[in-house]
């Protein structure tokens, strides 16, 4: 399936120009985008709005079991993207029909019992610590000293792991999403956080997330749950840290929220929903194989090819958004959650929503005349074609006592 005119999915342009990318591979290539992947393994970039549902609405023909991947013999063990590409992992992300279904049902279970003021009151309170740490400086960096530090920490919380383990987790998380020379080193601290929290609370069972999906009768080994759990964190914390950083990027620099920065909490969740339309921390996801040859989109795809979902650019597909510079209000018919039954499970939208929006609010409230430290145009994104997040975000305000 290698086309001569494939494109690179890595280098600066997906940090500092991504929407211009996305247009352009549009304009070259269509709605399906030959793309290669590190190693110069091929792939295909699905950027069209209607084929990306026609996709993830066909579990079928377009299948979430890697197994049928028709690149493995190519890949080498230490290939950086195997912690988001997996072979012959027992996670809930490349398990299909029946079983994924009730994978689905007892991780969504397990989230619909976290009660949400519990929820609000422990983003609150990280979020208070991480803002006393630095409210005196009169400066800081709001992504590496917060938007970072936030996601993690509640959802260790919620979870079941010590609140002391939540800074290793943040590392090792970060070095396995960027799919970098530490992705492995991550994955593995990952799983060994995992492992040692499922043998406690097989010991001591508590009113945690972890007890709650090991008390699952479904028939779940260990194995299996611990998959699920590192899926879990990472899909939960990554996001959510880049929409707190993206969402206040938007706040600070776009003149149609600046006006009303301070002037309620509705501008607030409007900047969310704009950045899920318009920079969403998650852009690109692996993926779907195809089950047999098929055609979407003018190209002929073949059995076992790998098809990335390119959520940015499904939600800019001209098709769908006529006129870009409108504000998108209250409309979510974006991919930023997925869509079809692999999409992100809605209790857990709702968690990732309340510890954004509190990330946010409680920003704007511990330091008022917060400002950009910088030009907006010298701010810049970490290298990854997955993930669409600030590498830093400077500010500056008016020093205030930690409380």
């Amino acid at each position: 399936m290698t086309t001569p005119d494939a494109v690179p999915l890595s280098g600066p342009r997906f940090q500092t120009e991504p929407a211009r990318l996305y247009r352009e591979m549009r304009r070259d290539h269509g709605a399906v985008v030959p793309v290669l992947l590190d190693g110069g393994i091929p792939a295909w970039l699905v950027l069209g709005y209607r084929e990306l549902h026609q996709v993830t609405g066909d579990p079928v023909l377009f299948s979430r079991d890697s197994d049928l991947w028709n690149q493995w013999e190519n890949i080498p063990a230490d290939w950086p993207l195997l912690p988001m590409i997996g072979h012959k992992q027992p996670s809930i992300l490349y398990t299909v029909g029946e079983r994924h279904r009730q994978r689905a049902a007892m991780i969504s279970n397990a989230l619909e019992e976290v009660d949400p003021f519990e929820l609000r009151a422990h983003a609150e309170r990280f979020a208070d610590e991480l803002i006393d740490a630095l409210c005196s400086a009169g400066e800081a960096d709001l992504v590496a000293q917060y938007a970072m530090l936030l996601p993690v920490r509640v959802l260790a919380r919620l979870y079941g792991f010590p609140d002391e383990d939540g800074p290793g987790l943040v590392t090792a998380l970060n070095d396995m999403i960027d799919g970098r020379e530490r992705a492995l080193a991550g994955q593995a601290h990952l799983a060994a956080s995992v492992a040692q929290l499922l043998a406690d609370r097989r010991k001591e069972p508590a009113a945690d997330v972890v007890s709650r999906m090991l008390a699952d009768d479904s028939g779940f080994s260990d194995e299996e749950i611990a998959q699920d759990l590192m899926v879990m964190m990472a899909a939960g914390h990554q996001p959510t840290a880049d929409w707190i950083g993206n969402s206040l990027r938007l706040m600070l620099t776009d003149d149609r929220f600046a006006a009303s920065l301070f002037g309620g909490r509705n501008s607030v969740a409007e900047a969310m929903n704009e950045v899920l339309w318009e920079d969403t921390p998650t852009q690109n996801v692996a993926g779907r194989w195809a089950a047999r040859d098929t055609h979407l989109g003018g190209r002929r795809v073949k059995a076992g090819d790998l098809l990335l979902l390119g959520l940015q650019g499904a939600n800019s597909d001209p098709q769908v958004r006529t006129d870009a510079s409108a504000l998108t209000g209250g409309n979510n018919a974006h991919f930023s959650f997925g869509h079809g039954e692999h999409r992100c499970p809605f209790p857990a939208q709702e968690i990732a929503e309340v510890i954004a929006r509190t990330g946010i609010e409680v920003v704007l409230d511990r330091l008022p005349d917060i400002d950009l430290a910088v030009p907006a145009e010298s701010l810049t994104r970490r290298p990854s074609p997955w993930l669409r997040g600030l590498s830093g975000l400077p500010v500056r305000f008016s020093p205030v006592p930690a409380r």
